[in-house]
């Protein structure tokens, strides 16, 4: 009877907790789909609209912002497969002198947050002339220490006799990486993919220090222009600004879901 009085009450929290963390999105369609005047007012009978969606494609050029985030996000994503690839590889294969120190000093970077080196990183952008581009704002984060410890861990899960069999069949280092370890390793790739462009797509802060003109912010940056005081403040507007902002990350999340999940649960911490 206890137990059964206990799992009722962790049940109402987890639902208290579940609709506490949905109120924002909620508001956000509320609003996004109801006139300005009803942004604050919660009537059933308040009329919907789609004019909300079409006044925030309007305001700022999305389409512009569109491109430069996938260009952003998938750049990145594509670059951090390649060598956090291969540094996961040689960490997980290869027995060199020193081997254990460097993915400690891997792992110590995971306590380091981005925006700590966001001055640092700034001055090299500089030097290099990378100031407002896109490679400007993604080369920080091509090589990613999270990357690196989760597929290290996906491939020391894959038996080794497999590396001398493909040797065998006379296939390099780079074929067997390839045909054995990436197609073993997909359901990690799947789920990293997501975590590194959810993050990315939703970055704000560093896009905003470097990026100055339309040619090359993103979506989260071009937000800023329907904050503006000078025009004014329209919720409805910012809500579905918002909105179509997110869908595309919510609407992946939610197909990927299960390989994201198992995922994680299949690479563990061996």
């Amino acid at each position: 009877m206890k137990a059964n009085r206990i799992n009722s009450l962790s049940t109402i929290a987890a639902w208290a907790f579940a609709l506490l963390w949905a109120l924002p999105l909620l508001y956000a369609l509320w609003a996004a789909f109801h006139p300005a005047a009803y942004a604050t007012r919660f009537e059933i009978t308040a009329p919907l609209t789609f004019d909300n969606f079409r006044h925030a494609w309007v305001a700022a050029p999305f389409p512009r912002y569109f491109l430069n985030t996938v260009m952003l996000v998938l750049g990145i994503m594509l670059a951090q497969f390649v060598i956090c690839t291969l540094a996961a590889f040689g960490l997980a294969r290869w027995k060199f002198y020193g081997a254990d120190v460097l993915f400690a000093l891997i792992l110590i970077q995971l306590m380091v947050t981005p925006d700590v080196l966001i001055l640092e990183n700034y001055r090299t952008l500089q030097r290099l002339d990378l100031i407002d581009t896109l490679t400007g704002v993604g080369i920080p984060y091509v090589a990613s220490a999270f990357g690196i410890f989760l597929l290290r861990q996906a491939f020391k899960t894959i038996p080794k006799e497999l590396d001398d069999a493909a040797r065998m069949e006379g296939a390099s280092t780079l074929q067997t990486i390839w045909r054995v370890y990436l197609p073993l390793a997909k359901p990690i790739y799947v789920a990293y993919g997501l975590v590194s462009v959810s993050y990315h797509w939703n970055n704000f802060l560093w896009p905003l220090i470097v990026t100055n003109s339309v040619e090359t912010r993103p979506l989260t940056v071009g937000l800023q222009t329907f904050a503006s005081v000078d025009q004014g403040i329209d919720w409805s507007v910012i809500c579905a600004a918002a909105l179509m902002t997110s869908a595309p990350l919510m609407i992946a999340l939610l197909v990927f879901q299960r390989a994201f999940i198992q995922s994680f649960v299949r690479a563990g911490i061996r």
